[in-house]
């Protein structure tokens, strides 16, 4: 007979470690170096932190991945969740059928959305989101009897997801390479990435002039072939890169100038982070479109959306006919009494005010301090989601002379030795914490990050990169 209680036994590191190489592909994952390294296996969250198999602590400086909004264990998602289980697990959204959850969320959502958008389509990721926006942005303009209009376009580095239509959005060149990549009526103009391209130009000046390469990739393309513009307001896979002030409003006038639909892609920065609801009000800009996810449910379970602003909507509602496109999980129930719970916490904890006047004005000027260590180039922030850019040479912002990425790397390592999770993008330091997060907290984040950037300036120094 088989123990099974044997089942529920923890197992040590090692041991899950193989399990994890005999049966587990992981995303954007070198497998066969994962295998022969092991993977970090991770058995509990609490609050702002994370342990592993070994019992080891770890401050999770990046959220999970950018979602972990409210923290791990907050009982209330999990009651809700398994509340929503007993009563309906699961009904799906298809053939003129409906669900409680689904309408609950949809009209909370249409409360901390900015006021011009009503309308949500559900998805399962922020990928999903992104896939969906393609659909319909062409679905749009065809029903307008514009069928045209179909090109979008995005920017270099940006970041949109990873399915065929989310990575072609996308402009990772490494993604477009192997898997044969844009799909056709995706291009891309230049991101507004001061530090690392904005050579001599002051930030304001590089910010106009990458906005303006999009009214020129219009008129290259002609305006009757252009459907949208889409970005995601502060860039976070790609490095955190926050964009010059004079770069959104420009864009804005762009797309309003050529009548091309405005996509925010808020996956990230929806839901607080930048100390408003979603940073599309941060920037003072009116999207007709906004893709969400992540916080949306605080990563607790998978659920996406699209927000749809009224132009695209009324559209689609009065004269669009029938969408043909969903998922199986549109509108999950469990997912969305996640959200719904979610959505308490962040209100009655009113999280957007404690970011833009609390907690994040302290992490700014305690990250941006980390600036002044010889390894560091520029140090930034917006609301609670900022970048250390490392170099050799602060004055010139010069980049390392070996791979890129191998110091960033070492960083990374030492990151984790010292009990902190931060993202190494390129030789990009990149955090993103629970929005729950304290000040004493804070100041342990910086502590740990301070005693990495040592350890790895120490090292990067003994190995002749310095």
């Amino acid at each position: 007979m088989t123990d099974i209680s044997a089942e529920h036994t923890p197992m040590r590191s090692d041991d899950y470690q193989a399990q994890d190489a005999a049966h587990h592909l992981h995303p954007f994952t070198d497998t066969k170096a994962l295998n022969a390294k092991g993977a970090r296996i991770i058995t509990k969250g609490e609050g702002v932190y994370i342990y592993d198999a070994d019992g080891n602590k770890y401050l999770d400086g990046m959220a999970g991945l950018w979602c972990m909004a409210v923290g791990y264990s907050q009982q209330s998602i999990v009651d809700a969740v398994a509340a929503q289980m007993q009563e309906l697990p699961y009904y799906n959204t298809f053939f003129q059928t409906s669900h409680p959850p689904a309408l609950k969320l949809a009209e909370r959502l249409a409360k901390v959305t900015p006021s011009h958008i009503n309308h949500v389509f559900f998805t399962g990721s922020g990928s999903e989101s992104n896939d969906t926006v393609v659909r319909i942005v062409r679905h749009y303009w065809a029903t307008k009897g514009q069928p045209d209009k179909k090109t979008i376009i995005s920017r270099k580095n940006a970041y949109h997801g990873s399915t065929m239509a989310g990575a072609s959005l996308g402009g990772m060149k490494d993604m477009h390479e192997q898997g044969d990549l844009p799909i056709p009526g995706i291009v891309h103009i230049n991101q507004p990435y001061w530090y690392a391209e904005g050579g001599d130009h002051d930030p304001e000046s590089f910010g106009l002039a990458r906005a303006q390469e999009l009214e020129q990739k219009i008129l290259a393309l002609g305006a009757d072939n252009v459907a949208a513009f889409i970005g995601e307001p502060v860039q976070g896979a790609g490095g955190v890169i926050i964009p010059p002030a004079s770069y959104w409003p420009e864009i804005q006038r762009i797309c309003h100038k050529y009548d091309i639909l405005l996509i925010a892609d808020e996956v990230i920065t929806g839901f607080g982070r930048t100390g408003e609801w979603f940073a599309s009000t941060y920037y003072g800009i009116t999207p007709d479109i906004i893709s969400i996810a992540k916080a949306v449910t605080s990563g607790y379970l998978p659920l996406g959306g699209v927000l749809l602003g009224e132009r695209v909507a009324n559209v689609l509602i009065n004269e669009g006919g029938e969408l043909q496109h969903g998922y199986t999980y549109s509108g999950h129930p469990a997912s969305c009494a996640a959200a719904l719970a979610v959505l308490d916490i962040m209100e009655q904890q009113d999280i957007p005010n404690y970011i833009k006047h609390d907690i994040g004005p302290y992490m700014q000027e305690r990250w941006r301090a980390l600036g002044e260590h010889p390894l560091v180039g520029e140090a930034r922030m917006i609301g609670l989601m900022g970048a250390l850019e490392l170099t050799p040479d602060k004055a010139t912002r010069a980049p390392f002379t070996v791979k890129q990425g191998t110091v960033g790397m070492l960083c990374r390592e030492h990151c984790l030795h010292h009990g902190l999770v931060m993202r190494a993008t390129r030789d990009t330091m990149i955090v993103s914490p629970p929005m729950v997060i304290t000040h004493a907290e804070v100041d342990e984040l910086i502590a740990k990050a301070s005693q990495a950037l040592d350890a790895t300036y120490a090292e990067a120094e003994a190995l002749g990169y310095l």
